[in-house]
């Protein structure tokens, strides 16, 4: 069996990188500050950039909401007519009072509203919750979801218990819930709060 080809992006090298994740195959990333500087009005009315208006909107409303990172995903519907499912994963970092991480992930999934599914995780860093919700379709986003927005969200607290990693999938195929959350699970289990680069450097070293 072949094993999946991640590409290491230039910024989990940086001096200010504080958590380190891997997602699979299927993912492009979305550059949220370069669309969101650009104005929602840009393209010509009735050209083929017309459809980029609620994408530059979405920018926007993922940066107000507090994101630092985002990709589009793209995947085939094995289960259906092989069609493209379409989704989104954001990442969000929130501080918050110390408390032991399994109390902070308890109280993150707690408060989320509307949830219609609660679990809680054992990841490798530690304890974590995952919550799938039901979001109306944003009508300024114009996605044309009548049956909303499937969202499912990992709370990871970081070693120190001062912040939590806000890992989300959110989709139009709500008819896939389960599987959508089988690939956070799999994201939030690769979150590190520690490098996991140097090791890689380290062997390097050794081989010079």
């Amino acid at each position: 069996m072949s094993t999946a080809a991640y590409t290491i992006d230039d910024s989990a090298r940086s001096e200010d990188a504080d958590i380190w994740f891997a997602l699979p195959p299927g993912f492009v990333p979305f550059p949220l500050d370069e669309l969101a500087a650009s104005p929602c009005d840009a393209a010509p009315a009735g050209g083929p950039l017309t459809r980029l208006g609620p994408v530059l909107r979405l920018a926007q409303l993922l940066l107000e909401a507090g994101a630092v990172h985002c990709c589009l995903g793209l995947h085939a519907d094995d289960e259906g007519d092989g069609g493209p499912l379409l989704s989104l994963f954001t990442l969000a970092r929130r501080d918050t009072d110390w408390a032991p991480r399994s109390v902070l992930a308890g109280r993150a999934a707690a408060g989320a509203v509307g949830a219609e599914h609660i679990e809680t995780l054992d990841l490798p860093c530690g304890p974590a919750s995952l919550v799938q919700t039901r979001l109306k379709d944003p009508p300024e986003l114009e996605l044309g979801a009548p049956s909303g927005l499937l969202q499912v969200t990992a709370y990871v607290p970081s070693l120190d218990g001062r912040r939590i990693a806000i890992l989300s999938l959110a989709t139009t195929a709500i008819e896939h819930a389960g599987l959508y959350r089988d690939l956070l699970r799999d994201i939030a289990a690769t979150v590190s709060f520690e490098d996991p680069l140097r090791d890689m450097s380290d062997d390097v070293d050794d081989k010079d």
